[in-house]
């Protein structure tokens, strides 16, 4: 019997092909967005889980009160904090790990030279992060000269060569030993950039301002990350109560900023890594939830056709019903019939889904930065994927099975049955969701492209153009300033070369302390610090708005300064006039403000820009600023550069950056956000229109006899047309009104989370609208129209 009931429901799907191919194709896209997006979702909650002690490894964070608002310090903690941890709260952890940050440095072996990124780190740090050693131990970082590479490190330095022992240049300044080789980590980890782990003993040896750090007990320096791993016994709310207030202590001048640490768990450093005013945890999270929303409502959707189009041709099968109950069949076994019918078309669609994931996930990987292969061999991803095709099947096959088979065969071959008024009812409540729900994205993705753009016109306050950035990583260059100076300037290709303490992008120091003409007693001041050399002004072009640049020609420039027009305002000061050739103190050091310019965007394109201040120091220099000549090729200049650097520079390869490039990966995120959600509500659109396409025709086919009737009394084709159309445009007008207050709600409350973002304006909801009209118009007409030039004699002939 069963074999018979997939054998008619094979036959009814070859007898309607137009009608099933945007049954199952439909479903099956609807089911495939919905694979997609489950797969990044389960992606991002996966994150770190790499790591065998994922539940018991957290980083030290830090926040504070700051002009009344909670103020995110981020992962980075003081040099004393690690040590006070490791001495006073032994029974609370099991690891405390000292970290320099993730950086690139130079990893030489003979004439192999490669820029790497890795970190120095205490000597647990390999068990923390239950690292899978290919050779060697995890204590492979107890001597301070001692490395431990990655899979494709040793590969790339050593080839087939053991490394075990041989010995790498770092920086070209140390002499490691390889003491072991571990398993490159996976992509969806927070380290998985991290290719080397140096001892954190030969960081502190090797930089005088590490030490000064520990000899000095300076607890307000905050500039290194510390990792923990808590005892099996302890929880991260019982040692956050017992660390909270360690700092407070120690740094009671630093008390009107409340500063307090917490342990952030390795479960929330990816989706939670961020803290709004009100000290809420947010992040990435507010993007999972996005997707998971356009997900289910996308499935929701394709769901809502299979359902519409599936109740709408049974209404045609109703004599089927009666002859079949006629000639002896019980209403089981049409139950049974109809449920099997359902079945197959969800089933189909599911084996469709699973090869559009499988051709798409190359692609979609591209576009959300991901590496998600598909789940074979997971069990759960196949429950779900069963339990879904169950539940859509019975929901959509449970109005003709219960429904249908219920009909009195008199009333039904006598042609006396009627579906009721309020049949379509349902159909048309369905539309309107569908409409509401594909609208609603639109609005949103439109928002969010607008916000992008809005923030990448924004005004930077600089030149990219031509602008590249090289980290000083090695001795000779922070030797050699002088000569590389000079030789750049001879190639002809540059324009400008300086220093800095921070990249143009980034803005990597915040102090306080300090003071100025006028300052309010109870104002506590906290601006951005960089430390900068004479023509880093003339290298990324500074733009003033009042006084002047450095210049050697003055000698108390040594100890001038410049600040953003953010600075001149928070220390109270209206006009560059007020503040330019006064003395602002920091600590006891006295610095002449010589100039005020227009803010650097150096932080988030989406934030205000932070007061900052540039001071002339050459002993902070970390990043040289190339800037170079315009109109001349770039490779030609690029080479020329590169000549120079090699030359004074031979133990290390030439690494460079573009400033425009790297400012233009701070948008990375949401552009990466915005294409899924275009790609997401183009095919909720499709889908919507897909159903309405199928519904039209279902709608013209029933009423092909009016239409005859209709032009043989005369009406025309547009007549007919607006009498076809009428009712779909209805239906969307109605969910037009119900997703254009809908949007502007959730849109105003997604734009709050940014300080600097656009408006929503009224001529989105208007293209939208407009847009989704014209879509329904052309989606309804071209049934429409081939209903309304059907010969009427054929239409009436069986009349």
């Amino acid at each position: 019997m069963f074999k018979n009931y997939l054998k008619i429901a094979f036959r009814n799907l070859v007898k309607s092909k137009g009608y099933s191919a945007i049954n199952i194709g439909g479903l099956a896209v609807g089911m495939a967005v919905a694979i997609l997006i489950g797969l990044w979702v389960y992606d991002e909650f996966a994150f770190n889980r790499y790591h065998a002690n994922y539940d018991r490894i957290a980083k030290v964070v830090e926040r504070g009160v700051f002009d009344g608002k909670t103020y995110d310090g981020g992962e980075h903690t003081s040099y004393p904090l690690g040590q006070y941890l490791q001495e006073h709260h032994k029974d609370d952890f099991e690891y405390v790990i000292q970290s320099s940050w993730t950086d690139e440095h130079i990893l030489a072996y003979k004439d192999n030279k490669f820029t790497k990124t890795g970190a120095y780190m205490s000597a647990g740090a390999p068990h923390l992060f239950s690292l899978q050693m290919r050779r060697g131990s995890r204590d492979g970082l107890k001597e301070r000269n001692s490395i431990l590479i990655s899979e494709s490190v040793a590969e790339a330095l050593f080839g087939k060569e053991n490394p075990m022992d041989k010995i790498v240049k770092l920086d070209n300044q140390f002499d490691m030993k390889v003491t072991g080789v571990y398993e490159d980590l996976p992509y969806n980890t927070e380290f998985r950039e991290l290719t080397f782990v140096a001892p954190w003993d030969l960081y502190v040896a090797s930089q005088n301002w590490v030490r000064d750090a520990r000899d000095k007990e300076q607890w307000n320096n905050n500039s290194w990350q510390l990792l923990t791993q808590i005892r099996p016994n302890s929880t991260f709310e019982g040692v956050t109560e017992r660390i909270r207030n360690i700092k407070m202590e120690h740094t009671p001048e630093a008390r009107f900023l409340k500063p307090q640490n917490y342990l952030l768990p390795m479960s929330k450093w990816h989706l939670y890594g961020t803290w709004d005013d009100a000290g809420q945890a947010d992040g990435r999270i507010r993007y999972v939830w996005l997707f998971s929303i356009i997900g289910a409502f996308v499935l929701l959707l394709a769901s809502i056709n299979f359902m519409n189009l599936s109740t709408a041709r049974s209404e045609k099968r109703a004599k089927e019903v009666g002859i079949r109950k006629a000639i002896g069949s019980i209403r089981g076994q049409l139950i049974n019939q109809f449920f099997s019918e359902s079945f197959m078309v969800v089933f189909l669609a599911f084996v469709l889904a699973i090869l559009i994931v499988v051709l798409a996930l190359p692609s979609f990987n591209e576009i959300a930065d991901k590496r998600i292969g598909f789940p074979w061999a997971n069990g759960y991803f196949w429950l779900a994927g069963f339990a879904f095709c169950f539940f859509t099947g019975l929901l959509s096959g449970s109005y003709p099975a219960l429904y249908l088979s219920s009909f009195q065969p008199v009333k039904v071959l006598k042609g006396t049955f009627n579906a009721g008024r309020f049949a379509a009812v349902p159909r048309k409540v369905l539309v309107v969701l569908q409409f509401t729900v594909s609208v609603t994205l639109i609005i949103g993705t439109a928002i969010v492209y607008k916000q992008i753009q809005y923030a990448k016109d924004r005004p930077v306050g600089y030149d990219r153009n031509g602008l590249i950035t090289v980290e000083m990583n090695t001795p000779e260059l922070y030797s050699q300033y002088n000569r590389i100076r000079g030789a750049l300037q001879e190639t002809g290709a540059v324009e400008e070369m300086a220093t800095s303490s921070s990249p143009s992008t980034f803005l990597g120091s915040n102090n306080g302390g300090f003071s100025w003409p006028g300052k309010d007693p109870n104002l506590h001041d906290n601006f951005g610090t960089i430390g900068v050399s004479h023509d880093f002004g003339k290298a990324v072009g500074w733009q003033f708005i009042g006084g002047r640049d450095f210049s050697r020609q003055f000698s108390t420039d040594s100890l001038g300064m410049v600040m953003n027009e953010s600075a001149m305002k928070y220390m109270g000061f209206r006009q560059p006039s007020d503040i330019v050739g006064q003395t602002v103190k920091w600590g006891d050091n006295p610095h002449k403000v010589v100039g005020v310019i227009r803010d650097m965007v150096m932080g988030s394109p989406f934030s205000p820009v932070r007061p900052t201040l540039f001071m002339v120091n050459y002993g902070w220099a970390n990043f040289i600023s190339i800037k170079l000549k315009p109109g001349l090729p770039l490779r030609q200049s690029l080479a020329k550069v590169a000549a120079v650097f090699r030359e004074v520079n031979p133990g290390a390869p030439f690494d460079y950056k573009f400033t425009d490039e790297e400012y233009a990966r701070k948008f990375a995120a949401e552009e990466r956000i915005a294409t899924l959600a275009t790609v997401f509500a183009g095919l909720a659109i499709f889908i919507s229109c897909l159903g309405l396409f199928g519904l039209a025709s279902f709608t013209a086919e029933q009423r092909t006899k009016e239409i005859g009737v209709r032009k043989v009394l005369g009406a025309s084709v547009s007549n007919l047309w607006a009498l076809l159309s009428r009712e779909f445009v209805l239906l969307v007008i109605i969910s037009l009104l119900i997703s254009t207050p809908t949007a502007w709600y959730f849109l105003n409350g997604w734009l709050q989370k940014y300080e600097y973002r656009t408006e929503i304006p009224w001529w989105i909801f208007a293209a939208a609208g407009g847009g989704a009209l014209l879509v329904t118009l052309a989606t309804v007409s071209y049934q429409a129209i081939r209903a309304a030039l059907l010969d009427p004699v054929k239409s009436l002939r069986s009349e």
